[in-house]
């Protein structure tokens, strides 16, 4: 038996399952339930990705451990992927202590061979979030993707990957695979990103503890990405379960987003060649989602919530939405309207009316049963059909869900067309009987087979179907081919598959909500004085000020603050030389928590306006007295 071997990328646990989780774990579990529909043994993989700084900032914040915070957010991806119906045979978690082992041991390796090496990391750091950035990732060139704010120049000791020795073996790889990256155009960027020559990637961290040990320096974690990569091989049972892994890897297809290709193209296949493992086969990278028109943001989640979808629309409904309205690759437009529409055209009035109408012919013409065809009928739907199953697999082998899909509807038409044409009713009255069951049984016939074709897409509503049909098996390899279905069998009418929806009433109900999103988004958030109270801001004067070493931006200040001395860590060193800052007065928030920075605890801040890239520190006269309070 032939095996098949897909994953979805592991979900940052930071957030809660929103359209891009659910846009790609769908795809993937059509890719799944196809190739068992085709007699493939399967080995479906999703699962969480729960290391990292986030993650230990916001569990610090919540007052519990990252661990907790992790299991808190692991439950909302396994109810959603239940209601979505999606099939997979394992979830792994990167706190999994299998996981946790395979990637220190992997990483010792590595470490052993000289493919890792100690060495100083130096990056553009952003204070506030704590984190490293690449020049590449920086937004404005200046700012900290995350958070916005300008970053500074720092330095720190980590463990690296000797990526730039890979470059010339990667670069052979996709010459020997051009389909390794998938859409092609995605492979083209990956090449020429390649080509521009690669440096070696810092793969530990010291600035926090949240991650698994580097197994032989516990002044260090690994790096989230070499931690997090690796589950597609501990997960399939890499030097725990091998007879599985070498029964499953290396890897028919990772599905994932394109903001993390770099990652899966060329990192990923960078360490599986050092540690000698051979690269998955494809990995495709879908586009992004925008909402009624408007770039994704967090109030415009809302208005498309996956669970909020199900429970609006029906969670198959959804699943073939998502496959349907945009070529897989391309960035696409989510529209609550377009899916009313898609529901009321695709799915009730081309497949469910032509069931309803065929059912319907199929009870009062011949008693409810599938009648016996005969060899000399017409083989127009039969043809048709034979193509169709053709073009499915050969579509779905490229991930082209929408053209597979496009496919299935030509047949549909096609078929309600012949309905029209050969009249079963006339056919009726005028007695002739056998013509007027072959004419039944094609139509039934093609139905069976959309309906496996369609399984994949729509579990739950094929079920139905095929049970309206008088199939009552899950559908298996040997359905996949025409003249299946059994004479003598009794059909039977259902509820509508799928119930008209009010578009218009839809639209507008959206719309209000959009517009309410977007007011959301523009508030700005109000306090009470009584919060406001809390915040002790003085008067402080800088008694003394240098630069913290190896940063350019970060300014270590000694404060008068009126009643005591304070140390505080500025990044304002891009603004001001340390030596104009001895002597003035600022604003000092007094009682913010302390934190270290580069080694430095910094008990408060100082306050100041920025706009366009340019900092201000406020001014006082000269008798402002020292540790006034504003109120």
């Amino acid at each position: 038996m032939s095996k098949f071997y897909v994953t979805t990328p592991i979900y940052y646990v930071n957030d809660v399952p929103h359209l891009g989780h659910a846009y790609t774990t769908i795809a993937a579990d059509v890719i799944a339930r196809y190739k068992r529909l085709k007699g493939y043994e399967v080995f479906f993989l999703t699962g969480t990705d729960e290391h990292g700084q986030k993650i230990e900032k916001a569990a610090k914040a919540k007052g519990i451990s990252p661990k907790e915070l992790a299991d808190s957010v692991v439950v909302n991806f396994k109810k959603l992927w239940e209601r979505f119906n999606i099939s997979y045979d394992h979830f792994i978690r990167t706190t999994d202590d299998y996981h946790e082992r395979v990637v220190q041991e992997i990483f010792q390796r590595l470490y052993e061979k000289g493919d890792i090496y100690l060495g100083e990391y130096e990056g553009w750091y952003c204070t506030p979030c704590e984190s490293f950035w690449s020049k590449s990732q920086l937004i404005e060139g200046k700012c900290c993707p995350d958070c916005g704010r300008p970053v500074e120049r720092l330095k720190e000791k980590s463990y690296f990957f000797r990526l730039s020795t890979y470059q010339d073996k990667l670069l052979k790889f996709y010459e020997d695979n051009p389909d390794f990256v998938m859409p092609e155009f995605r492979m083209n960027e990956v090449k020429a990103f390649v080509k521009q020559g690669l440096e070696d990637i810092s793969i530990s961290r010291t600035t926090f503890r949240w991650g698994i040990p580097v197994p032989f320096d516990n002044e260090h974690v690994i790096y989230v990405w070499f931690d997090a990569l690796f589950n597609y091989v501990s997960g399939i049972g890499y030097s725990t379960d091998q007879e599985k892994f070498e029964k499953f890897w290396p890897a028919d297809l990772h599905i994932i987003g394109k903001d993390i290709l770099r990652f899966h193209a060329i990192y990923w296949p960078a360490f599986l060649m050092a540690a000698g493992v051979e690269p998955p086969k494809r990995v495709f990278a879908h586009g992004w989602w925008t909402v009624e028109g408007r770039k994704m943001s967090k109030s415009l989640r809302n208005v498309v919530d996956p669970n909020r979808l199900i429970d609006a629309y029906g969670a198959d409904a959804v699943r073939y939405f998502l496959m349907r309205e945009v070529p897989f690759g391309l960035d696409g437009d989510f529209s609550h309207k377009a899916l009313a529409h898609r529901i009321n055209g695709d799915l009730a009035n081309d497949l469910g009316n032509l069931l309803y109408r065929v059912l319907t012919m199929t009870i009062k013409y011949s008693d409810g049963v599938v009648p016996e065809p005969t060899e000399d009928r017409d083989r127009e739907l039969e043809n048709l059909c034979k193509k169709m199953i053709e073009d499915v697999d050969r579509y779905l082998d490229k991930q082209a869900f929408n053209r597979a899909l496009e496919s299935i509807w030509e047949v549909i038409r096609a078929a309600n067309k012949y309905v029209d044409v050969k009249a079963p009713w006339s056919l009726y009255k005028e007695n002739k009987r056998e013509e007027l069951g072959n004419v039944l049984y094609n139509l039934l016939e093609t139905l069976r087979l959309v309906a496996v074709l369609l399984y994949p897409f729509m579990p739950v509503k094929m079920d139905e179907m095929l049970s309206q049909l008088g199939v009552e098996s899950t559908p298996t390899v040997k359905d996949v081919a025409w003249g299946v279905l059994v004479p003598g069998t009794k059909v039977k009418k259902g509820k509508p598959l799928f119930p008209k929806l009010d578009e218009e009433e839809i639209a507008k109900k959206i719309e209000k909500e959009v517009k309410e999103a977007e007011k959301e988004e523009e508030k700005v958030e109000e306090i009470s004085i009584e919060y406001f109270s809390k915040l002790k801001i003085v008067v402080a004067k800088v008694l003394e000020a240098e630069r913290v070493p190896k940063t350019d931006r970060l300014i270590k200040l000694v404060l008068d603050v009126g009643s005591e001395k304070r140390t505080v860590v500025a990044g304002i060193g891009a603004w001001y030389e340390p030596q104009d800052l001895v002597g003035k007065k600022v604003l000092y928030l007094y009682n913010l928590k302390p934190r270290k920075l580069r080694g430095v605890l910094s008990q408060g801040m100082i306050l100041a306006a920025s706009k366009d890239d340019k900092l201000y520190l406020p001014e006082f006269p000269e008798n402002t007295p020292v540790g006034a309070q504003v109120r």
